[in-house]
């Protein structure tokens, strides 16, 4: 079975096409080292608590196991730390719920 780790984002409004930017290069950044999948976006609006002016994204990366998700994300950090141009992070990391799941039916 795959390791998801998955990810509830509270983003404003006005900040959805950083948003994409940032996304987008995250996406190339965990594929490049290793991630199986990072499938688009979904809405979780009251999950998230969501002020008028936000809006939600739900993101999650498929690894092979933990222990996979664990080199992949080592690798990742190891690069972002040696980058000098980290894309900002248009929303506020402290609202951001995020975990890690053993899928149990996979299909």
């Amino acid at each position: 079975m795959t390791y998801v780790d998955g990810y509830v984002i509270p983003v404003p409004k006005r900040k959805v096409a950083e948003y994409k930017k940032m996304a987008t290069w995250g996406k190339k950044m965990w594929m490049k080292h290793g991630a199986l999948q990072l499938p688009g976006c979904g809405n979780f609006k009251t999950m998230a608590g969501l002020k008028p002016t936000e809006t939600a994204f739900f993101s999650f990366v498929v690894y092979k196991s933990k222990a996979h998700r664990d080199a992949v994300n080592k690798r990742v950090m190891k690069e972002m730390k040696s980058q000098q141009a980290m894309p900002s992070m248009p929303f506020d990391v402290n609202r951001m719920a995020f975990g890690g799941f053993k899928t149990l039916v996979q299909g």
